[in-house]
């Protein structure tokens, strides 16, 4: 077990409202808080409370409290983070729903979330009135922040000017949002995260990633996912930045907003990075204001930040977490040139980790040089879920009764408290009692100048033992076989984590978070594969 290398930082007890809204100046109401990417309109500090104020006001009269769950299905836009934290302000509870979900998705998150009013936006209208009314949710309480007959909107609700009322409840044990777990290894399951984690991931966050003040950070990484939550809604407002946001990725459009708003600081997910490190478009616009690019989500190669690091000429740095831990737990600090990139750095403040062996759950020794074996990651901190909600079983198989929180990562640590991941627990393939990380031959493959984009999956063979599968997205223009796929793997890693089958797909099936769906491609296989 470890403690963080830094310092314990105080986490102070309130409203995830009150912390980063309760000590504007003056100077900062009058800063920029929200800049709408697409248009360049911006909403200053002053403008945001007022806002969050009034929706909350309006809310209250209308019947919301402590006790309510609301969803918000809405793309990244100042409107989400007027609603979300206006949803807050009343200690009301926010469900944040993926805007890519269907209808059917959206109202198994509504039914399982509790959730009696829903707020969203004109293109995902049909989506959610048919999810709505699935649920029992009146139009009333169909909030659609845009405008549509019928339905209140953020307009009707400004316009009101109604008075928040004071609200009272303990930030350490009350829900202020549920997230829902990606569902890469399972069925999503709600994420209780309290006032007070959210609280402490944000200072623990601003402790070490690096972020300062009167920054202009892009937020193209979606709200409803915990990363874009509580590292662009939460963290950068906190340092006082502007958050210039994206509705969704699009790679002319990313750069240009870079370009145009001169964004210092831009958070982004492994497949931004392919992007950044190999197309020409890039070359075509000034990025010369980025100081530093941050990934997550999904394990970044070190080839791979290296090359987006020198062909941007910027800092790239890399952290860990997931929603169960509010999520962020490890990163490589903006100052730690140190580190090589293909790690996640090191334990947050106020955190411990440690690793076990998945096998006979004893846990792994830090070593005092050199690095450990490798073992299932397990961290406990104040940013640690309070549990999966209606679900005890869930809670129980990844929370331990003493608070540490099980990863489902396989990771290895060195004697300076730095950690990689090797690979998610669950997709570790055996091939002939060997263990091989997907990751490690995505990374190799990812190398090939043909090769956009690739992941790997296991696969049954004829004798019915797990082998390597890759599946290749061929860079444009260029031709590829098999047989060379292969090849070129063979010649870079060891023999048992050889690829012994290849498929040509024209796009890896990833999460909004990037996470590769490697259920998806799992799907995609004859009965039984593995």
């Amino acid at each position: 077990m470890t403690r963080s290398t830094f310092p314990d930082v105080e986490i102070p007890n309130i409203s995830i409202y009150d912390f980063l809204f309760g000590s504007l100046t003056a100077d900062d109401l009058k800063a920029n808080a929200l800049v709408d990417g697409t248009t360049g309109a911006a909403t200053t500090y002053g403008e945001m409370v007022a806002q969050v104020n009034a929706f909350a006001g309006a809310l209250a009269a209308r019947g919301v409290t402590s006790d309510t769950t609301v969803g918000l299905l809405c793309p990244n836009a100042p409107a989400f983070a007027i609603a979300f934290h206006a949803i807050l302000r009343l200690g009301a509870i926010v469900t944040t729903i993926n805007s890519l979900y269907t209808a059917e998705e959206i109202t198994n998150q509504l039914q399982d979330a509790g959730a009696t009013w829903l707020i969203t936006v004109t293109p995902l209208l049909a989506g959610a009135e048919e999810s709505a009314k699935a649920v029992g949710i009146d139009a009333d309480h169909l909030i659609v922040l845009d405008g549509a007959e019928g339905h209140p909107s953020m307009r009707d609700l400004l316009m009101q000017q109604a008075t928040p009322p004071a609200v009272s409840f303990d930030p350490a044990t009350h829900i202020a949002v549920l997230p829902y777990s990606s569902g890469t290894t399972g069925r999503p399951k709600g994420v209780m995260l309290t006032h007070r984690n959210l609280v402490a991931n944000v200072v623990q966050s601003s402790a070490t990633i690096g972020v300062e003040g009167g920054e202009a950070v892009l937020a193209v990484l979606p709200f409803y996912h915990i990363y874009g939550l509580t590292v662009l809604l939460n963290f950068a407002l906190k340092t006082r930045s502007a958050l210039v946001t994206m509705p969704r990725f699009d790679l002319p459009e990313f750069l240009r907003i870079i370009q145009d708003q001169k964004c210092t600081w831009v958070f982004i997910a492994p497949p931004i990075a392919v992007a950044l490190a190999k197309h020409p478009l890039v070359d075509q616009f000034d990025l010369s204001s980025v100081k530093a690019i941050f990934s997550g989500a999904a394990p970044l190669d070190a080839n791979l930040a290296g090359a987006v690091a020198t062909r941007l000429k910027t800092t790239v740095r890399q952290g860990y977490g997931m929603t169960e831990l509010s999520p962020v737990s490890h990163v490589i600090p903006l100052a730690r040139d140190d580190i090589s990139l293909d790690n996640i750095g090191l334990a947050l403040p106020n955190m411990e980790s440690k690793l076990v062996d998945p096998e006979t759950g004893k846990e792994i020794p830090v070593p005092a040089s050199g690095v450990s074996e490798p073992g299932e990651l397990m961290c406990k901190g104040p940013n640690v879920m309070v549990g999966y909600l209606g679900n005890e079983e869930a809670t129980r198989a990844t929370l331990e009764p003493d608070g540490w929180l099980h990863t489902g990562d396989i990771a290895t640590v060195d004697s300076n408290g730095i950690y990689k991941i090797v690979d998610r627990l669950k997709e570790l393939i055996k091939y002939k009692g060997y263990q091989v990380a997907p990751a490690v031959l995505e990374a190799v493959l990812l190398t090939h100048p043909k090769i956009a984009d690739a992941a790997v999956i296991g696969v049954l063979d004829e004798d019915g033992q797990e082998i390597p599968k890759a599946f290749v997205v061929i860079q444009a223009g260029e031709e590829l076989t098999d047989d060379e796929v292969m090849r070129y793997v063979t010649s870079k890693v060891a023999p048992h984590e050889k690829v012994r089958r290849v498929e040509f797909i024209e796009l890896i099936p990833k999460s909004t978070a990037g996470k590769i769906l490697r259920k998806d491609l799992r799907a995609r296989e004859p009965a039984a594969t593995a």
